[in-house]
């Protein structure tokens, strides 16, 4: 979670990039898109709920599920080709259940391969999933995933 403080410590300091721990990278494909050619929302969602359950399941030590989405915001569409990045840090860790904030941020693709290019924030929203044993009952969250968060 080192990477989290210092993503935080950029913010603070007024320049733009994700908040949080690089969870997923993944490349937007024409498999992904919606009837208008943009990378489908849904899409988008999955793959963020993805790299929030393997955050959670490693702090949880087991199997996890996701109970909510909160305040999900889309705010500029995904393109075939760019890169895509899913963000995110711990905001609450609850007797079961842990609250991430996370945020989708793209690396476009460019004709030239601009390395210049700068990425920008697609999209970001709240997630609350819930430790669960094989039986699918609640479990408590491990004391160590508290001290961690």
């Amino acid at each position: 979670m080192n990477q989290s403080m210092n993503n935080d410590e950029e913010h603070a300091s007024g320049s733009a990039g994700p908040h949080g721990e690089l969870l997923l990278r993944t490349l937007a494909m024409p498999a992904d898109t919606n009837p208008s050619g943009d990378i489908f929302g849904g899409w988008l969602m999955s793959q963020m709920d993805m790299a929030g359950a393997m955050l959670v399941r490693e702090l949880t030590r087991g199997r996890c599920v996701t109970v909510a989405v909160d305040a999900f915001k889309f705010q500029q569409p995904v393109k075939v080709g760019d890169a895509v990045g899913c963000h995110g840090r711990v905001i609450r860790i609850g007797t079961t259940s842990v609250t991430l904030k996370l945020e989708v941020w793209v690396k476009p693709r460019t004709p030239t391969g601009d390395p210049q290019k700068p990425r920008f924030q697609v999209t970001e929203a709240i997630f609350t999933y819930v430790a669960v044993d094989e039986a699918g009952k609640k479990r408590p969250v491990p004391d160590s995933a508290r001290a961690a968060g």
